[in-house]
């Protein structure tokens, strides 16, 4: 999954793709790096950011969903909001990707029920703007499964199907640096544990800057710089049964995956020679 952000304010690459011109060039320049799905949001969600307008959020999204749809991509909208995610689907959208997993707009969950599309519930505890205050976790991964599966009992009870849900843990929503390394450490149990398809979003998270940090000043690496680090969480992700990796720079991360997936036939077919 590509991200495409139109907005003047993500913490990777606000700014970059804000015109509709360049968000659809950029969404396109995905799809030739390997995406499978394009995924266009408008509203910036890293920790303190403001929400805009659902006009500007409609003003960001839709003109690149449109042209992106009519160009034969697969194409995701990250939204919080019914109308905006029902607008989309007019227009071309093939999957809401709901980082509030249906609790930011009690419309969300009766329009995807009707709509029928593949939907992402996420683990979430508020908005960007105060998210890392409830950043507090008994273990953080039996929590996050609690609470997912609440949202995921939310989605069916309003009549979404089952085949149609998708889970993402949050990283980095209301989650530390130490929570987001325990979290992706057990992926595993947190798709055995809720049955559905796992989506991971770890792409130039702050984590992998403070990781990555100048060890002199202490200064994080830039966002822009930490694509090779995002490829090595994917790649790990993947070998725990991830059904999709959302990622900024797709051509990285596709790559370390194919070696794996390579080098893991080799092994298993060396195994097989093994046991003959």
């Amino acid at each position: 999954m590509g991200v495409v952000n139109v907005t003047p304010d993500s913490f990777s690459d606000g700014g970059q793709s804000f015109t509709p011109q360049a968000a659809v060039a950029h969404g396109l320049a995905l799809l030739e790096q390997g995406a499978d799905i394009v995924d266009v949001g408008g509203e910036s969600t890293r920790p303190g950011a403001a929400r805009p307008p659902v006009e500007e959020e409609l003003r960001r999204v839709l003109p690149v969903v449109r042209e992106l749809a009519a160009a034969g991509a697969v194409v995701s909208v990250d939204t919080m909001r019914a109308e905006v995610a029902a607008l989309a689907l007019d227009v071309g959208a093939r999957l809401i990707n709901d980082v509030s997993g249906g609790l930011a707009d009690p419309a969300m969950l009766p329009l995807m029920a009707q709509a029928g599309t593949p939907y992402v519930v996420m683990h979430w505890r508020g908005h960007a703007a105060g998210m890392q205050a409830n950043a507090a976790y008994g273990d953080v991964v039996t929590d996050v499964v609690d609470e997912l599966r609440r949202r995921v009992e939310a989605a069916l009870q309003a009549g979404i199907h089952p085949g149609c849900l998708i889970v993402d843990p949050g990283l980095g929503f209301a989650k530390t640096p130490e929570h987001n390394w325990e979290l992706l450490g057990r992926l595993g149990e947190v798709r055995e544990q809720l049955g559905h398809p796992l989506l991971v979003g770890a792409s130039r998270k702050s984590f992998l800057g403070r990781l990555l940090a100048d060890p002199a000043t202490g200064q994080e690496r830039p966002a822009g710089l930490r694509d090779a680090a995002t490829a090595a969480v994917s790649v790990l992700a993947a070998a725990q049964g991830v059904w999709c990796l959302r990622a900024h720079d797709v051509a990285s991360t596709l790559d370390a995956v194919r070696v794996t997936a390579r080098w893991g036939v080799e092994a298993a077919a060396q195994a097989q020679r093994l046991l003959r």
